[in-house]
């Protein structure tokens, strides 16, 4: 777990700034900051488009009588890579745009959940259940 928060808060953003400086320095410094603002209110404008048909799924999956559990996943995923893809930098925006592609979506909700299924049968995965509401 610390390999993976070290990785997500050190080696995520050093890598972001290496490939800003070095784009930067091959298209200059202002296209480079018009390209991360033209992403971020892109990715801004895809998010809330990909998250209200994710969340009309949910309730279309409800109003039958079954529990949504992909189309959750894909929410979940829907609000990483619009996380991503307001975090300046070419790295998380290509994770972030992938993530709104509703193909290459399923590709990541296919993953999360083998990898739950894989905890479960490993039986390491637990739920917590707080059940004092005070």
């Amino acid at each position: 777990m610390f390999l993976r928060l070290f990785s997500l808060f050190l080696i995520i953003p050093l890598v972001e700034i290496y490939l800003l400086v070095k784009i930067g320095g091959i298209i200059g410094a202002l296209n480079t900051v018009l390209i991360i603002l033209i992403t971020a209110t892109l990715g801004a404008y895809l998010t809330k488009s990909q998250g209200f048909r994710v969340l009309l799924q949910i309730q279309d999956a409800t109003r039958q009588g079954y529990m949504p559990g992909n189309e959750l996943f894909h929410g979940l995923f829907v609000l990483i890579g619009g996380f991503a893809l307001l975090t300046p930098g070419f790295l998380t925006d290509a994770i972030g745009f992938s993530m709104l592609i509703p193909q290459i979506r399923e590709v990541y909700v296919e993953i999360a959940k083998g990898i739950i299924k894989k905890k479960i049968r490993q039986g390491s995965f637990q739920m917590r259940m707080y059940t004092d509401f005070r």
